[in-house]
């Protein structure tokens, strides 16, 4: 049974070099539905896209969802440590807002359960009024591993849950454990990966930010981790292979981005 009424968005990392503005114009032409966007920047060392209001490029980048009707469904990123609060996540509130997005991804940073859930609810309460959603991703590496753990810490602050699927298969988490915390599930991340893990945190980092494999270009049975979900569930492609960006180019890569999750869906 095919996945034909599944919306399929592209995420920024997967090509995160390329502008907001002209990947919102590649991922239409290639035949994605929606974008995510990064609205805060990660590392010191990626390129910052400023998409404040009043900027230049949020203005081409507004201009390209109108012409091309794609919207964007979530923005990103911050990492949630001891000493983070309104003054870093009101800005990307103002930026998600003003783009559209009804959900902003977050991670865990802190080892303190009891802060960090705090914390989550002080942003999920500031981001009501800007009609925005936090959702907490499990990440590998992070403090927050598991996906139990973060459905806990999500339904305690009022948030919602972002499933990765290199993550869930970095830890071995199973489709039961998935369809547990269904309910506070809007979107999945996907992409494909080696059965091997990286055995060290410095690998499962690399391979996250750079060396992931297209949907259906691994190991993984992502269609069983799929199969728990709603059918009309969407799904962000979120695949960055440096190497691979860099032999296709950005139109390229992200054609066979979207080919092949379409096939890995449809069949």
């Amino acid at each position: 049974m095919g996945d034909a009424a599944r919306p399929v968005g592209l995420a920024p990392l997967s090509a995160l070099d390329v502008a907001p503005d002209r990947l919102v114009r590649l991922a239409a032409a290639a035949g994605f539905d929606f974008v995510g966007l990064r609205v805060l920047a990660v590392t010191p060392e990626e390129p910052h896209h400023d998409l404040s209001p009043g900027s230049p490029l949020l203005a081409r980048t507004m201009e390209a969802l109108d012409a091309t009707g794609l919207y964007v469904l979530d923005a990103e990123f911050l990492r949630l440590d001891a000493t983070t609060g309104p003054d870093d996540w009101l800005p990307a509130l103002e930026a998600a807002r003003a783009l559209g997005a009804t959900r902003f991804t977050v991670a865990a940073g802190d080892e303190d359960r009891a802060r960090l859930t705090d914390t989550l609810g002080r942003l999920t309460q500031d981001a009501a009024s800007y009609g925005v959603v936090p959702a907490l991703e499990p990440i590998s590496y992070r403090a927050v591993r598991s996906l139990t753990e973060a459905g806990r810490i999500a339904r305690a602050a009022g948030a919602r849950v972002l499933p990765d699927m290199l993550h869930l298969a970095r830890v071995g988490t199973e489709p039961e454990e998935l369809a547990q915390v269904g309910d506070l599930v809007d979107m999945v991340q996907l992409c494909d990966c080696p059965a091997a893990a990286p055995t060290d945190t410095a690998g499962l980092t690399e391979e996250a930010r750079a060396a992931r494999l297209a949907p259906g270009d691994g190991e993984q049975d992502l269609a069983r981790h799929l199969a728990v979900l709603p059918d009309d569930l969407p799904v962000s492609v979120e695949v960055p292979h440096l190497t691979e960006l860099a032999r296709r180019a950005a139109p390229g890569w992200i054609h066979h981005l979207h080919d092949t999750t379409r096939r890995m869906l449809d069949t």
